[in-house]
């Protein structure tokens, strides 16, 4: 039993933790904004701008596995504090930045902060029974909607006072969130992996197909959220013709609930398990993308009355309805793919979640990139849609023979009570 001290300092960790992660993910985003200025200032193509917002994507994903692993060695406080501390500057510079290259070598460092998610995920799980783990996952995991604070906060502040002193601000508010966290945040070394254990053991586990599994999946319902959230700016900006500040408003229908409702996901994995839930996500998802992946379409059809044309495609307030459905989706998702680390590797949770985040994160930088690319190929602005479609077709294949048909055969062959006659 729990003594109230343990309880309170777990969910003073939990709620500092997740003050902290919305902030990292605020910077992380920070691009989705200031790059649509930047990108008319320097003349930037489709694929470039892709990469720009991308970047920051870059170092937040390929540095998840070593820092999770540092995190499960050493304690998520220190790791989470040095990561922060860290950041400060590099977003600090971003501010003075003026060749194209300024910016690239600038969010790699900047990127970092996503890092923050592998640390959190596994900080907040340890204070907790297994049976609140889902939840305690979730609440954290709800920092994703510092993508939606950027698209609410930064577009009046590009306004005010130009997009430069976004930089300056976040900057501010790191070093401030910082200070907090160290304040109301503890250690516990019992979470602490023993040092008998190398980091060669904890590799290892990048040889179980099922974390390979877990990383498809998550590469949809967060590097998913991650591509689209840096993309729905411009999106709405160059499909449907809004300034960036309605631009960035009506994007955070998107990105607000893709983070807040994590926490309810969590919830529903631990009543409901996590495999029923990334089932039904993935099927709301691929049924959304669909419908979102039709072009805008003329059409002229010969009639007896001579040539009649049409118009076919999603207004902005369909459009925005689909995308809301598809970040509660996601949210839902992102919470029910941990659940399944923490259910399957109570252990390791901090190397397994890193292996997991970092799969994800490659698709929120990979993404984005293909998405400019195929629009510079295409020039069709849904192909974004499209390309998300197919990953989720993956997906849901794997799924149902790796874990829905098995499931059936096993109902089948359970054994039936004896029924008295």
């Amino acid at each position: 039993m729990k003594s109230v001290a343990h309880k309170r300092k777990a969910w003073s960790v939990v709620i500092m933790s997740t003050l902290a992660f919305t902030v990292c993910f605020m910077v992380w985003m920070m691009f989705a904004v200031i790059g649509i200025p930047i990108k008319k200032t320097l003349d930037l193509s489709e694929t470039q701008f892709g990469v720009l917002v991308a970047m920051p994507v870059l170092t937040g994903s390929l540095f998840r596995l070593p820092i999770g692993m540092l995190a499960d060695k050493f304690g998520g406080r220190i790791v989470f504090a040095a990561i922060m501390a860290f950041s400060v500057m590099p977003i600090y510079l971003i501010s003075y930045g003026t060749e194209f290259w300024h910016y690239l070598v600038l969010g790699l460092f900047v990127g970092l902060a996503g890092t923050s998610f592998s640390v959190g995920i596994a900080y907040c799980a340890r204070w907790f029974p297994k049976n609140q783990q889902g939840l305690a996952m979730g609440v954290f995991g709800a920092g994703n909607s510092g993508a939606a604070v950027t698209k609410l906060v930064a577009p009046a502040l590009v306004v005010a006072y130009g997009w430069q002193f976004v930089p300056k601000v976040y900057a501010a508010v790191m070093l401030g969130t910082l200070i907090l966290f160290w304040m109301f945040t503890y250690d516990d070394p019992a979470h602490k992996v023993g040092r008998h254990v190398t980091w060669r053991e904890q590799l290892l586990a990048l040889k179980d197909p099922t974390v390979w599994k877990y990383c498809q999946y998550y590469s949809i319902v967060f590097g998913g959220y991650v591509a689209l959230s840096l993309w729905m700016t411009k999106y709405y900006v160059s499909e449907y013709g809004f300034d960036i500040k309605d631009a960035a408003f009506l994007a955070a229908c998107f990105s607000l609930p893709g983070g807040v409702l994590r926490a309810i996901g969590g919830w529903m994995s631990d009543k409901w398990g996590a495999h029923r839930v990334t089932w039904w996500v993935l099927w709301v998802s691929w049924i959304c993308l669909f419908i979102l992946s039709y072009p805008q379409t003329e059409l002229t059809i010969k009639t007896v009355n001579g040539p009649q044309s049409f118009s076919l495609g999603l207004n902005v307030w369909v459009f925005t309805v689909l995308m809301f459905i598809m970040g509660i989706a996601w949210a839902i998702g992102k919470a029910s793919v941990f659940k399944y680390i923490s259910d399957d590797y109570p252990k390791n949770i901090g190397v397994i979640s890193g292996i997991v985040g970092l799969a994800g994160g490659l698709g929120g930088f990979l993404l984005p990139i293909m998405f400019g690319a195929l629009v510079d190929l295409t020039g069709i602005r849904s192909t974004c849609f499209m390309l998300m479609y197919g990953v989720v077709w993956v997906s849901l294949i794997w799924m149902y023979f790796t874990e829905v048909k098995k499931l059936d055969l096993m109902m089948r062959h359970r054994p039936q009570p004896d029924v008295l006659e």
